[in-house]
C-alpha cells in the first residue's frame, strides 16, 4: 500500500520539478523567496526554504539551493588575479555553503540537492551523482550534480549522441561561437531544472518516497 507523502521542492520558482511530481500524484509544493512562475500558486510556498525544511512536515526534499558564488564557472571573481582569492567571494560562497549544508542536513528522510561543479575552495561534500541533460533526451551538455540521501542515483532514459553546450562557457565560449546560440536564455531559464531530468526525477523516485 501506497503511503501518503508531501514533498518539498525547495528554491525552485519555475515548479517544473514540483509539476512533474504532482502528475505521478505525490503532494509536492515548490518553494522560494519569489512567487511562482509555474502557474499553479496553489502549490507554491513563498518563503524561506529553510523554515520548511525544519518544519517536520516532509518526507523528502528536492532542492535547488542557489550556487552563484559557489560554482566553478565563478572562477574568475573568485580567483581575479593568479594566485589571489577575492575574500570578499569567498564570504559570499561560504554564506551559500552553509545555506546548502543547513538544507544537506534537514530532519527529512529522503533528499536530493542539486548544483553545478563548485569551487574547491568552497570544500561542499563529494556528490553522489553527475548528470547530463543528455542523459535524458535534451540535445544539450550541463553537468549537474546530486547530493542524494535515501534516494537512489537517476538512471538515464534517454541518451542523446549529438548536443551542444547549453550555455556559453565563461572563458572562452564567445571566441568558439557559442554566444548567438544562447543569447535568448535567461539567467532565469538557465537555472531551470530540464522537463526529462524532472520526469526522471519523478518516476524513479516515486517508490522510494511512497513506499
Amino acid at each position: 500500500m501506497k503511503k501518503s507523502v508531501r514533498v518539498l521542492i525547495a528554491c525552485e520558482k519555475s515548479q517544473v520539478v514540483c509539476k512533474a511530481l504532482r502528475l505521478k500524484g505525490i503532494e509536492a509544493y515548490s518553494c522560494d523567496i519569489q512567487e511562482c512562475a509555474g502557474g499553479k500558486p496553489e502549490w507554491h510556498i513563498v518563503g524561506d526554504a529553510l523554515v520548511e525544511a525544519y518544519s517536520g512536515k516532509y518526507t523528502a526534499m528536492i532542492a535547488h539551493p542557489p550556487c552563484t558564488y559557489m560554482s566553478r564557472a565563478g572562477a574568475r571573481w573568485m580567483y581575479p588575479t593568479t594566485g589571489n582569492i577575492s575574500q570578499d567571494r569567498l564570504v559570499l560562497a561560504m554564506n551559500a555553503k552553509d545555506f546548502f549544508m543547513q538544507l544537506m542536513n534537514a530532519p527529512i528522510p529522503l533528499i536530493a540537492i542539486e548544483n553545478p561543479t563548485p569551487l574547491k575552495v568552497v570544500g561542499l561534500p563529494e556528490f553522489t551523482q553527475a548528470i547530463q541533460p543528455y542523459h535524458f533526451g535534451h540535445p544539450y551538455s550541463k553537468r549537474t550534480l546530486l547530493w542524494l540521501k535515501g534516494l537512489p542515483k537517476l538512471e538515464y532514459t534517454n541518451v542523446v549522441s549529438e548536443y551542444v553546450p547549453y550555455l556559453p562557457s565563461n572563458t572562452g565560449g564567445a571566441k568558439r561561437g557559442q554566444k548567438f546560440r544562447y543569447a535568448n536564455i535567461t539567467q532565469e531559464q538557465a537555472s531551470n531544472t530540464f522537463q526529462g531530468v524532472a520526469d526522471a526525477m519523478a518516476a524513479q523516485w516515486f517508490e522510494t518516497m511512497t513506499n
